[in-house]
């Protein structure tokens, strides 16, 4: 094996990993939004938890989190709870900071 076959298997590596880390992060970003939307909805334990899972489930419809903010924008909506658009996104972008911190240092 020459040093190019190496390093070409090692960037391969490297991105199988990266991408394995992402797709954890999304899931558990998906998972304290569907928590966090739930206490806003005003949701018990069992029941907030279930909607978390329907929030990580609502992501595998499309690629990109466009879906999963529209479940949370609708249920929102349905419920008469007041959060802009504006402070969903914020909310999901600082969740996934939280999910990449909590998943690095789980690894």
């Amino acid at each position: 094996m020459s040093t190019f076959d190496r390093r070409e298997e090692a960037f391969e590596s490297k991105f199988a990993h990266d991408e394995e880390l992402r797709f954890k992060a999304v899931a558990r970003r998906n998972k304290l939004l569907g928590l966090w939307a739930a206490e806003k909805l005003g949701l018990g334990a069992d029941k907030a938890q279930d909607y978390a899972k329907e929030v990580v489930r609502a992501d595998f419809e499309e690629p990109g989190d466009e879906d999963v903010f529209r479940k949370i924008r609708k249920d929102f909506d349905d419920a008469g709870v007041d959060q802009s658009d504006h402070q969903i996104r914020r909310t999901m972008d600082e969740l996934l900071h939280q999910a990449v911190e909590q998943v690095q240092n789980e690894g």
